[in-house]
């Protein structure tokens, strides 16, 4: 018969160490980026960055969020992780059907960044972000996100076998393991693209002089006010929206009432305005990951889970070396197949913004007006060479103050 435990015992059984905030970070970082770096690549790609640029900036964004989850958590010890901004890199998918110059696109990164940077420095304007309704900011990252959403139902309408392949893997795996579903689609379209698919034409072109190594391109800003105002104040609403504010709020629930947000908000906002001439379109807290690094199973102790997010940091720095092989796969293969992988890795993204938008808790007067917000956005028209991002919320808000005003009582 075994001796009973005693308490110290226990404690050494169940205590973790060192074993779990490393792996949880590990494995934050690993799936966030193999779930969504052909999205931001699709990004990058629509604004005109060619396979070189596009790769330099998976390699910045890669490199400045690691530095920032390492020095943050180690300062302010707590589990701080950083992604690059996801809904933000459909903005740009969007943007790219309006001729945007890659330059141009580079100026509106730095905007976006110089407003994240405003944002955590001056309370007030913090307030005015987070005082946009929630239907109103859920039907802009649903209309945003809905033409990628729509990329795997294209592809299995273009190419049956290949778009029916990839879409089935994703759907066995988003039952079984659905960390790993995105990723698996990934490479049955890379698998079949050198097995019996044909690269699209001018695609092994263009992927041409693209190595293995890491690359680094700088491309000097164009600050055109059009571009600034479709792009860098769209790019900044969704991330601040879908990406920043979840991120605090996960931080909050995972047992940290008091995150040092400001901190967290001027640093991502800078990051992004250093790495926007490499490629780097918008830095911001991460979300789905801190949930991984900042929760229980990194360690029961809130106060010993800051290693998880300097592990992950660290694994960011390694991946980044990785960025321009991913980026000669992704440049090699179909164009529509790498879109309908990066449309299913944000179905959850748009479910969620879909979802806050036509919340039946909200009043019809509410849900009408995001509906149109959602419809104005998801249309992609540009007037007067703004696009339909910002025309899209300026017409939810309209019908949203007009709809809410209650008649004056009669006299």
């Amino acid at each position: 018969m075994s001796a009973p435990l005693t308490r110290s015992t226990r404690e050494t059984r169940t205590d973790p160490g060192l074993r779990g905030p490393v792996v949880a970070g590990v494995v934050g970082a690993v799936t966030g980026f193999a779930s969504s770096f052909t999205v931001v690549l699709t990004g990058l790609t629509a604004v005109g960055a060619t396979p070189a640029q596009a790769a330099s900036g998976l390699l910045a964004l890669c490199a400045l969020q690691g530095v920032l989850a390492i020095a943050l958590s180690w300062r302010h010890r707590v589990p701080l992780s950083f992604a690059w901004s996801t809904p933000g890199a459909a903005v740009l998918v969007a943007a790219g059907a309006n001729g945007v110059t890659f330059p141009e696109a580079v100026g509106a990164f730095v905007l976006c960044g110089a407003l994240v940077v405003l944002t955590g420095a001056w309370p007030a304007l913090a307030r005015l972000v987070t005082r946009v309704p929630a239907p109103l900011s859920g039907a802009l990252l649903a209309g945003v996100l809905l033409p990628l959403c729509l990329a795997p139902v294209t592809a299995v309408a273009t190419e049956p076998l290949a778009g029916g392949a990839v879409v089935l893997v994703w759907l066995v795996l988003r039952r079984l393991a659905a960390a790993w579903a995105v990723p698996a689609a990934l490479v049955v379209a890379l698998v079949l693209t050198l097995t019996v698919e044909r690269a699209a034409p001018g695609a092994a072109t263009s992927a041409e002089g693209l190595g293995w190594a890491p690359v680094i391109t700088w491309t000097t800003p164009q600050l055109d006010p059009l571009v600034l105002l479709g792009i860098g104040l769209p790019l900044y609403l969704v991330t601040m929206a879908s990406q920043n504010v979840p991120g605090l709020a996960v931080l909050r629930g995972a047992g940290y009432p008091e995150p040092p947000a400001r901190p967290a908000l001027v640093a991502s906002g800078a990051a992004t305005v250093v790495g926007a001439p490499f490629g780097a379109h918008a830095l911001n807290l991460a979300a789905l990951s801190a949930a991984i690094m900042a929760g229980p199973d990194a360690h029961p102790d809130p106060r010993r889970r800051w290693p998880s997010a300097v592990t992950g940091g660290v694994t960011y720095l390694v991946l980044a070396l990785l960025a321009g092989a991913a980026a000669a796969l992704v440049a090699g293969a179909p164009p529509l197949l790498v879109q309908a992988v990066a449309g299913l890795a944000l179905l959850g993204a748009f479910l969620g913004g879909a979802a806050s938008a036509v919340d039946a808790a909200q009043p019809v007067e509410h849900r009408t007006a995001a509906v149109l917000t959602f419809l104005v956005v998801a249309s992609g028209v540009a007037v007067a060479g703004v696009g339909s991002a910002v025309w899209g919320l300026l017409a939810g808000a309209v019908c949203w103050l007009w709809l809410s005003r209650r008649p004056a009582a009669a006299t």
